[in-house]
C-alpha cells in the first residue's frame, strides 16, 4: 500500500538529480544565461535592414555599442541590452526602432486551455521573447503548478509565498480588512458580522509585503516573472477555504487588483501562463485578461476539447457574474467579464499533413475570423528547444543549419505579428479611453454553443 509519505520519497529521490539536470539543460552554475545576437540577426531579424547598412552606420559612429568579435570570427555579437542601445539611437531613413507603445497601460494576454499539452508555456515564452526582441518591456506570470514557464526563465527555488498564491492571500486579507472596516449597514443600523482571518494565513506575514516581492527579473534584462512552483499546487484547496472564510471576497479578481497597483510604465505587455484546469487560478488570469488565447493541437480530440474548454469558462464566467451580482463596488471588478478579443491558434501544426490542413480548415469554418492565420508550425528545432527549456530565439542557430533555425523561427515571428496586430487596436482604444469592441461571457457561451453543433 501507498501513502502521500511514498509520493514524498520519490519527489526527494527527483530532487537529488535535478541539479544535475540543470548543469545539462542551462549552464555549469546552474543559471540560465542569454546568448548574444549575431549582426546578422540584428540587422535583418529584429531591425529589419540590409547587413550592409547596419555595418556602415556602426562604422560612422564610433559611440554605438560595437558587439563583440569571436575568436576565429568575423561576424559581431550583442547583448540584448546593446541592441536595445542601437533600437534607440539607429534611425533608419529617419525612422525610429522603437516599437509602438500607446500611452495606456500594459496590454495582458491570457493563454489558456485545458487541454494538456496544448502549448500554452511554449507559446507564452515564445511570445515573451518575441516582443522582447521587438523592444517591449515584458511581465510574465506563471499561474501553472507544474511551473514549466518559470523553469524555462531559469527560476527553479521559489517559495510558494511569493507565486500567485501569495498574491491571493494577501489579497483576501487585504480585502477582508477593508470589508470589516467599510460603515456596511449604517443605514439600518444593522451591523454586519466581522470576517476573521486565522493566525495561520495572516501570521504569515503576506499583507505585509510589496507588490515588488513577487517579480522576479529573468535572464532576459527586459522580461520579469511572477513565478511558479511545485509547491503552489495548494492554492486551489486553499482558494475554497478562503472562500469559506470569506464567502464575499471576489477571489477571481485578486490579481486583477494586484496588476491594478502596478506603475502603468513599467510593462508594456504581460502575458498570462494559465494551468490546464478552470480553477481559482486560471479564473483569476481569465479575469485580469484584455485578451484571451487559446492554442490547441491540429487534432479532432484536441478540438472537441477545446470546445468544451470555452463552453465551461463561459459558464464560469456567467455564474461569476450572477453570484456576484450587486455584491462589488464599481472600483473592484466589473461584470459581467468582457474581453477585448478572443483568438485560437493552432500549434503542433505540420502543414504536409493532411489531417492537420483539415483541421485547421475545420478550426477556420467554427471560429471563423478569430482562427489565427498562422498556426505554430512543429519542427525539429522547436521539438529540440523544448527539450532544453529554452525558445528558439535562445537557441544559437550555429548548432544546427540556419535554415532549419531560420524556418523554426519564422513560424513564430508569424504568430507574434499577428498577436500584435491583433492587440494593438484595442490598446490604442484603452489609451483613447474608448475601450473598443469587447467579448462577453454571452458571446463566448455563443460561440462555444457553435462550436458543439459543428
Amino acid at each position: 500500500m501507498l501513502t502521500h509519505t511514498d509520493l514524498r520519497e520519490l519527489q526527494t529521490k527527483s530532487l537529488k538529480l535535478q541539479s544535475w539536470i540543470r548543469q545539462q539543460t542551462f549552464s555549469p552554475e546552474n543559471e540560465k544565461t542569454l546568448r548574444r545576437f549575431s549582426s546578422w540577426e540584428a540587422a535583418e531579424l529584429i531591425f529589419g535592414m540590409n547587413q550592409s547598412t547596419f555595418r556602415g552606420k556602426l562604422a560612422a559612429d564610433p559611440t554605438l555599442p560595437a558587439g563583440k568579435v569571436e575568436p576565429e570570427g568575423r561576424q559581431r555579437w550583442f547583448t540584448l541590452e546593446e541592441i536595445n542601445t542601437l533600437r534607440r539611437r539607429l534611425k533608419p531613413r529617419g525612422k525610429t526602432l522603437q516599437p509602438n507603445r500607446p500611452g495606456a497601460r500594459a496590454f495582458r494576454t491570457a493563454i489558456a486551455n485545458f487541454k494538456g499539452g496544448a502549448g500554452k508555456s511554449t507559446v507564452a515564452l515564445h511570445m515573451a521573447h518575441a516582443a522582447a526582441l521587438d523592444g517591449y518591456r515584458v511581465l510574465c506570470v506563471d499561474f501553472d503548478p507544474q511551473a514549466t514557464l518559470s523553469h524555462s526563465m531559469g527560476l527553479n527555488d521559489v517559495s510558494e509565498e511569493h507565486t500567485v498564491w501569495g498574491i491571493m492571500a494577501r489579497d483576501l486579507i487585504r480585502e477582508t480588512e477593508a470589508q470589516n472596516n467599510a460603515p456596511r449597514g449604517a443605514a439600518s443600523g444593522t451591523a454586519l458580522p466581522q470576517r476573521q482571518i486565522p493566525s495561520s494565513i495572516t501570521g504569515l506575514g503576506l499583507q505585509d509585503l510589496r507588490i515588488s516581492d513577487f517579480i522576479q527579473p529573468t535572464n532576459w534584462p527586459t522580461i520579469d516573472l511572477i513565478p511558479s512552483c511545485a509547491n503552489a499546487a495548494f492554492v486551489e484547496f486553499a482558494s475554497a477555504q478562503y472562500r469559506h472564510l470569506n464567502p464575499e471576497w471576489s477571489f477571481f479578481a485578486a490579481m486583477s487588483r494586484f496588476l491594478d497597483q502596478l506603475p502603468e510604465d513599467q510593462w508594456d505587455l504581460i502575458f498570462f501562463d494559465c494551468p490546464p484546469a478552470i480553477g481559482y487560478q486560471s479564473m483569476n488570469a481569465v479575469f485580469a485578461a484584455d485578451m484571451l488565447y487559446i492554442p490547441s493541437g491540429p487534432g479532432y480530440w484536441e478540438y472537441d476539447s477545446t470546445t468544451s474548454f470555452i463552453g465551461q469558462l463561459s459558464e464560469a464566467l456567467e455564474d461569476l457574474a450572477h453570484g456576484f451580482e450587486g455584491t462589488l463596488s464599481a472600483d473592484k471588478a466589473q461584470l459581467p467579464k468582457v474581453f477585448h478579443d478572443i483568438r485560437f491558434l493552432l500549434t503542433r501544426y505540420e502543414p504536409g499533413n493532411d489531417l492537420h490542413r483539415a483541421m485547421f480548415e475545420a478550426f477556420g469554418r467554427v471560429f471563423e475570423d478569430t482562427l489565427c492565420e498562422h498556426p505554430i508550425e512543429m519542427t525539429r528545432a522547436v521539438e529540440q528547444s523544448g527539450r532544453f527549456l529554452s525558445s528558439i530565439y535562445e537557441m544559437d542557430y550555429r548548432d544546427m543549419t540556419r535554415e532549419t533555425w531560420r524556418r523554426a523561427r519564422a513560424s513564430f515571428d508569424r504568430a507574434y505579428a499577428e498577436m500584435k496586430t491583433t492587440l494593438m487596436p484595442h490598446w490604442e482604444n484603452m489609451a483613447a479611453g474608448a475601450g473598443g469592441e469587447t467579448l462577453s461571457a454571452d458571446k463566448v457561451a455563443e460561440r462555444a454553443g457553435e462550436g458543439a453543433e459543428a
